[in-house]
């Protein structure tokens, strides 16, 4: 009986432990470090929370999938514009009708969408997803009901109503509310990557004719994780809504589509812990470069892109965690 029990400190002699720290460490920053920062931070932590969730979603199809998308603003612009409309037009600010009315409309263009760039791959997919998201900017850009009077996008976006959960919003607030669904949404994508799911995802990203040998139907699969990816990429859109005030066309273009890409390139693809370090990165060195040389932001994102592409190629998610690897077989050691 006594050989049966586990060995005292065994969790610590096999490294196991270790590895939930830098999981522990970044959950109590994103909890306790708002608290002590001025309000204009506070606004700069609430938008790389919702570029993390969009990055991560856009993960799901490039890092597992293997598709490579110029077009994932069009569900993040589908679910912002859901709320602004509301807003706007029929002067419904509640949060639970915006949230279940934008993850519709994202997940109804991805599902549409789906159709029609899936039947090609490569360098064709990465077009039609870039066509398609313009096709929505254009949309977005003329169509006046989509505008606030003389201007271009819809302005004068409030915090939502929660109805019946009265809550007085602050910048603190706020971030508090997108914190608990980012962390809600990062959950349940480690629980997508981590099922057979997520597993039949990267053997199609490795081999997607292997895959179809063993029965797989490898269409369905990328069909599903587009829709997902672009479902959660809605939601990212709804929280920038509330949080920039406004919705603008260029929300559906080209250049939005882009930073969830650098983002997750940077990071480390194929981790969805690799696309949130991108984001940090992309959102502080934005707000810092806003402060000394703010006409340069867009040489410095591409510097830090292609210095990340000829340097850190695997990303700096994965590096991090060949290194946490590496101190916990050292730790397990002894």
């Amino acid at each position: 009986m006594a050989e049966s029990r586990p060995e005292p400190r065994r969790w610590f002699r096999h490294g196991q432990l270790i590895q939930f720290i830098p999981l522990l460490s970044a959950g109590i920053v994103l909890i306790v470090l708002p608290v002590f920062l001025p309000s204009h931070l506070q606004i700069v932590m609430t938008k790389f929370l919702i570029f993390a969730l969009f990055a991560i979603s856009f993960d799901l199809i490039f890092g597992y999938a293997g598709l490579l998308s110029l077009g994932h603003a069009a569900y993040f612009g589908a679910g912002g514009y859901t709320v602004a409309v509301l807003m706007l037009r029929y002067d419904i600010n509640s949060f639970w009708i915006g949230v279940l009315l934008g993850l519709f409309s994202a997940a109804l263009v991805a599902a549409l969408f789906g159709l029609i760039v899936l039947r090609v791959s490569g360098l064709y997919f990465l077009l039609l997803t870039f066509a398609l998201g313009q096709l929505l900017y254009s949309v977005a850009w003329n169509w006046k009901w989509l505008n606030s009077p003389g201007m271009q996008g819809i302005a004068g976006l409030s915090f939502p109503d929660l109805g019946f959960l009265p809550v007085s919003w602050n910048n603190l607030n706020f971030y508090y509310f997108v914190l608990l669904f980012f962390a809600l949404s990062y959950f349940i994508l480690r629980k997508i990557t981590n099922s057979p799911f997520g597993h039949a995802l990267v053997g199609i990203r490795e081999g997607e004719a292997r895959m179809q040998s063993l029965g797989y139907h490898t269409w369905l699969y990328k069909y599903l994780a587009f829709v997902i990816a672009g479902t959660f990429a809605g939601l990212a859109g709804i929280f920038f809504a509330y949080h920039n005030r406004m919705i603008a066309p260029g929300h559906f273009g080209v250049t939005t589509s882009f930073l969830p890409m650098a983002m997750a390139i940077i990071g480390g693809s194929g981790t969805l812990f690799g696309p949130v370090i991108g984001a940090a990165m992309i959102v502080f060195v934005e707000y810092f470069a806003s402060i000394v040389t703010p006409d340069r932001w867009p040489l410095i994102l591409g510097s830090i892109f292609v210095l990340s592409i000829m340097y850190v190629r695997d990303g700096i998610g994965v590096y991090l965690s060949r290194l946490g690897k590496k101190v916990s077989y050292l730790w397990g050691k002894h």
